[in-house]
């Protein structure tokens, strides 16, 4: 009976979402606080996996800059893009408080630190805004990319003559490598690029189930800021088929 009500539950859940996209998803401080409470004990990866799960079923963020940054916002979860949800999973994973994770956020979103006036973000500018940034700062985890599989070169961006990543091939060969709470970072090949970006989304992996019966799943804000979207959770394996992606880079909170 569990199965089903939770079955019914999630269908009923996305039926509400898309018939009224105004539906909030968000949790109060309260809630987040008691989640945070019963995660002690769990793995940051697993943390961070629980976090981004929590959020499926939430709008995507049309907002063509984020709504959190037109806003002045640490918390603005009603809707949600690819970076923001890897924001905002991470920094509550590695916090015990609401109020903590608002101060990881005033570090890890920024290249050098965010700055509050008047209970507002006032430096948004000096946020992250390439995916390729975040993993050179070092703040989004320690890059595995080469523990992952056979990395190769391609042309570069900004400055950056080249870049190592992991070709589709190899991602798609090095599964089994991928551990619960792995950021991937997804490449974009040269010609496709829009203003220079390496990086063209950003997922989180949660892993399920032990030995040979192991399922892997990508938790991801599919959409675009044009069509919106929705925060979901797909077979990774599916999602690697069917992606434009030229390869990926990986991630790790250990």
């Amino acid at each position: 009976m569990k199965i089903r009500y939770l079955a019914v539950s999630g269908i009923m859940l996305s039926l509400i979402v898309f018939l009224y996209p105004g539906f909030s998803l968000a949790l109060s401080d309260e809630e987040i606080q008691m989640l945070q409470s019963i995660l002690e004990g769990k793995t940051t990866g697993e943390k961070i996996a629980f976090w981004a799960e929590r959020f499926v079923g939430t709008p995507y963020d049309q907002d063509p800059q984020g709504e959190y940054v037109t806003r002045g916002a640490i918390a603005a979860d009603d809707r949600m893009d690819c970076m923001y949800l890897t924001f905002r999973a991470v920094e509550l994973a590695l916090s015990r408080t609401p109020g903590e994770a608002a101060q990881i956020a005033l570090d890890k979103r920024f290249h050098s630190q965010g700055i509050l006036k008047d209970g507002k973000v006032a430096n948004y500018e000096d946020r992250f805004e390439y995916g390729e940034d975040m993993i050179q700062s070092g703040k989004w985890g320690r890059e595995v990319s080469p523990e992952v599989g056979r990395m190769i070169r391609i042309q570069g961006s900004r400055g950056q003559q080249f870049l190592k990543i992991l070709p589709a091939a190899e991602i798609k060969k090095g599964i089994g490598r991928l551990r619960t709470g792995d950021l991937i970072f997804f490449i974009k090949a040269p010609e496709k690029r829009v203003v220079e970006e390496e990086v063209g989304h950003i997922g989180i992996v949660k892993i399920e189930g032990n030995g040979a019966h192991k399922n892997y799943y990508l938790i991801h804000a599919g959409g675009t800021k044009i069509k919106g979207g929705v925060v979901t959770k797909v077979r990774l394996k599916d999602y690697f088929a069917k992606m434009q992606f030229i390869g990926v880079k990986v991630t790790r909170f250990d």
